[in-house]
């Protein structure tokens, strides 16, 4: 049997957060997961004392990239919500760590992957999570109209 009739609604079919233009947030998501992780990886173990704060920072973005993903492939109404709120954390990140390095730029010795909301990955990181937050309150609306 191949209906959802009768089942938990936790079993029916979640919501796909991954057409159209969700499926392109989850590949540049992917690609920050692997830069920041694995960027933070060989600083942390090579170099750790000259900047921990800023390996440190780079990461928790990492690990905030990875749960989008994993919340964007998931799909669901509470993964849609889940990922809406660790993409304003995001962003919230990425304008306090890029303020901080303009204010004081002696904090970071290094840059991190919010150093300067992003300048070293093309802004990606300021744009991601303002773009990734538009698309999810859209499908949300799209799913209730239908």
């Amino acid at each position: 049997m191949t209906t959802t009739e009768g089942k938990p609604p936790q079993e029916k079919k979640r919501a796909r957060l991954i057409t159209g233009p969700g499926m392109l947030l989850v590949w540049l998501y992917g690609v920050m997961v692997v830069g920041a992780v694995s960027r933070s990886i060989v600083q942390i173990s090579t170099e750790f004392e000259h900047a921990p704060l800023a390996y440190s920072l780079s990461a928790l973005a990492g690990v905030v990239y990875g749960f989008i993903t994993y919340s964007l492939v998931r799909g669901g109404e509470t993964a849609r919500k889940a990922a809406l709120v660790c993409c304003a954390a995001e962003l919230a990140g990425v304008l306090v760590v890029g303020t901080w390095t303009l204010i004081e730029p002696s904090a970071f010795p290094d840059a991190t992957v919010w150093s300067d909301y992003g300048m070293g990955y093309l802004f990606i990181p300021v744009l991601l999570p303002i773009t990734a937050m538009y698309w999810l309150r859209k499908n949300a609306r799209q799913r209730d109209a239908a």
